[in-house]
C-alpha cells in the first residue's frame, strides 16, 4: 500500500489523552463536537468546531414522547414553539435533559496549525458565537499543496482562565495538477443518529474508512434527518440538538479530525423530504434551513459549490442540489431546474476545459436512476425531465466523466447502453437506513445493485503509465462487494 497509517495511530493516541483528560476537568468549557474541515483546494482549507459545557453527550438523559405519524402531520403545520416542545419533551424537563444533548457554552478558542518540519502558525485567542451555537469558523490560506498539516485546538472560558480543553488532528492538501499521485477517496450519505449501527459509537463505517486512510472523503447530504422521530426538528433548537448529537458520536467526531472532509447537503438536512423554496417545516423556513446548514453546521464557503484537482489524473466537482432549485411542484420545461443556470454553466464550462485523466462529478441527488415513480426531486424523476436529458446529453459527449450520488438508500451501478453514463450510488450509512428499492428489482441498465448500507471507495492510480480508476463498493464492516474498474481512453 502506498500510505502510511503512523499518522492515523498518532491522532487516534492524542484524541484518547484529549478525551480522557476530560476526566480529570472540572470546568469547560470542552470540544465536546471535536472539529471538522471543508472546501479544501491546494491552499487553502476551513476548519469548523463548537463549545460544549460537557465534554461528552448526555447519555443518561430522558427519552422524547413518542409522536405518531398523523401527529407528526399536525405538527409541521404548527408555528407554535411552545406546542412544539410540549409534544416531544417531558414536563419538567428541558431539551439539555435529554438524552444526546450536547449544549454549547461561551468561551474562546484559538487556532494551531503547522507542518512536520514546520513552525507553529497560532491565530489570537477569539470568542465562538453564541447566534451560532457556540461555533467558530477559520479560513486557512496560503497553506502548501500536497502537505500534511497537523491542527491543534485550545479551549478557555476567558482571558483570565487557563486552557480547559485541547484536542488534536491532521488534513492534508490536495497536489499540483501537473503531478501523477495516487489518491483514494470515499462517499457516503444518508446518516441517521437514530439509525447508527453502534448505539454507543455512531456509524461503523467510519473506522473501516479509516483504516485505508483515504486522501479525502465525501458526505453527499443527508448528514442527518430532521424529520425524522426522537425528535422531529421543527425549531431551530430542535434542529442543533440533533446536530449536537451527531457531531458527540465518538467515531465520527475522531473521523472528521483525521481526513480531508467535504460536506454536501441535501433535503433532510435542510428541512424535510423534498423540500424546496417556499416551504417551511415548523417554525422552520426554508431559507432559514439553508442558513443554518451553510453558515452555522457546516464549514463556509462564498458559493455553495466548486471543482478541485487532486493531482494530474482527478478531477471532483461538488455540485450543490437545494440553494438553487425551482419548486418541484412547478410545470416541467426549459426554466425549471435544480442547479441553477450559473451552477450548471460553471459545470458544463469548467468540465470541458479539465484535462484531468478522471472526472467525477459528486452529487447529492441521482442524474441517471432508475428511482421510484413516486418520487419528483432529482434528474431521475419526470418532474425534472428536460434539464435532466439536457445535463445527460452533455455528459455523454465528455470522455472519462463519472457520476458519484447519495440520496437513495440502495447501493448501485448504472450504465446507460451505448452511452458513456456511469452512475455510482454509495448507498446510505447503515443496513438499518437501507430501503426504497428491492433486491429483485434489477433493471437493464443495472450493473450492480444491493439494498443494504456501506460506502464507495474509489481509487485512482497508474500503472505501467496508464490512468486507472476503480470505484468499489463495500457493506459497513469494511468488506468489498462490488467492483467496477476503467482505464483512461
Amino acid at each position: 500500500m502506498k500510505k502510511c497509517h503512523f499518522y492515523i495511530l498518532v491522532g487516534f493516541v492524542l484524541t484518547t489523552i484529549s478525551m480522557c483528560s476530560h476526566k480529570k476537568q472540572e470546568q469547560g468549557p470542552f470540544f465536546g463536537n471535536g472539529f471538522h474541515n471543508g472546501w479544501a483546494d491546494q491552499n487553502s482549507i476551513v476548519i469548523w468546531t463548537r463549545l460544549t459545557q460537557d465534554p461528552e453527550m448526555n447519555e443518561k438523559g430522558e427519552k422524547f414522547l413518542p409522536v405518531s405519524s398523523e401527529r407528526h402531520k399536525e405538527l409541521k403545520k404548527c408555528r407554535d414553539a411552545q406546542v412544539l416542545y410540549d409534544s416531544q419533551i417531558p414536563e419538567g424537563c428541558s431539551l439539555d435533559d435529554m438524552y444526546g444533548a450536547c449544549p454549547g457554552t461561551f468561551g474562546q478558542v484559538k487556532l494551531v496549525y503547522y507542518t512536520e518540519n514546520g513552525d507553529k502558525i497560532k491565530t489570537e485567542w477569539e470568542d465562538v458565537d453564541s447566534l451560532k451555537n457556540y461555533t467558530k469558523q477559520w479560513k486557512v490560506e496560503n497553506l502548501m499543496s500536497g502537505t500534511r498539516y497537523f491542527i491543534e485546538l485550545l479551549a478557555r472560558k476567558n482571558a483570565d482562565s487557563g486552557i480547559s480543553d485541547k484536542i488534536t488532528g491532521t488534513f492534508i492538501t490536495p497536489p499540483q495538477p501537473e503531478l501523477e499521485k495516487e489518491i483514494t477517496f470515499c462517499v457516503v450519505t444518508c446518516h441517521d443518529f437514530i439509525r447508527r449501527d453502534d448505539l454507543k459509537n455512531g456509524h461503523k463505517i467510519y473506522p473501516f474508512m479509516l483504516k485505508i486512510n483515504p486522501d479525502f472523503y465525501v458526505h453527499t447530504g443527508d448528514v442527518e434527518y430532521y424529520d425524522k422521530p426522537d425528535p422531529y426538528a421543527l425549531t431551530e433548537d430542535l434542529m442543533r440538538f440533533k446536530w449536537d448529537r451527531l457531531f458527540a458520536l465518538p467515531f465520527q467526531r475522531h473521523f472528521f479530525t483525521q481526513i480531508t472532509t467535504y460536506f454536501l447537503k441535501d433535503d433532510h438536512d435542510t428541512l424535510c423530504d423534498d423540500v424546496y423554496p417556499g416551504m417551511t417545516y415548523g417554525t422552520v423556513p426554508f431559507e432559514r434551513g439553508l442558513e443554518i446548514f451553510d453558515k452555522e453546521q457546516f464549514p463556509e464557503n462564498d458559493k455553495r459549490y466548486k471543482t478541485v484537482r487532486w493531482g494530474k489524473d482527478l478531477q471532483v466537482w461538488l455540485v450543490e442540489g437545494r440553494n438553487f432549485r425551482s419548486k418541484n411542484s412547478e410545470p416541467d420545461g426549459p426554466d425549471k431546474t435544480i442547479w441553477g443556470k450559473e451552477q450548471k454553466q460553471w459545470l458544463f464550462s469548467t468540465l470541458e476545459k479539465s484535462n484531468a485523466s478522471f472526472k467525477i462529478i459528486i452529487t447529492p441527488t441521482p442524474i441517471l436512476g432508475p428511482d421510484r415513480k413516486n418520487k419528483n426531486d432529482n434528474y431521475a424523476n419526470s418532474g425534472f425531465k428536460y434539464e435532466g436529458y439536457q445535463i445527460r446529453e452533455f455528459i455523454n459527449q465528455q470522455k472519462n466523466v463519472f457520476i458519484c450520488n447519495g440520496d437513495r438508500h440502495w447501493q448501485y451501478v448504472t450504465h446507460l447502453p451505448e452511452t458513456n453514463l456511469w452512475e455510482f450510488s454509495c448507498g446510505a450509512g447503515s443496513d438499518s437506513h437501507a430501503g426504497g428499492w428491492y433486491q429483485y428489482d434489477k433493471r437493464p441498465q443495472h450493473r450492480f445493485l444491493r439494498v443494504k448500507g456501506g460506502y464507495l471507495k474509489v481509487h485512482i492510480f497508474r500503472q505501467n503509465g496508464v490512468p486507472h480508476i476503480s470505484f468499489t463498493h463495500c457493506d459497513v464492516d469494511g468488506n468489498d462487494v462490488n467492483e467496477e474498474h476503467f482505464t483512461a481512453g
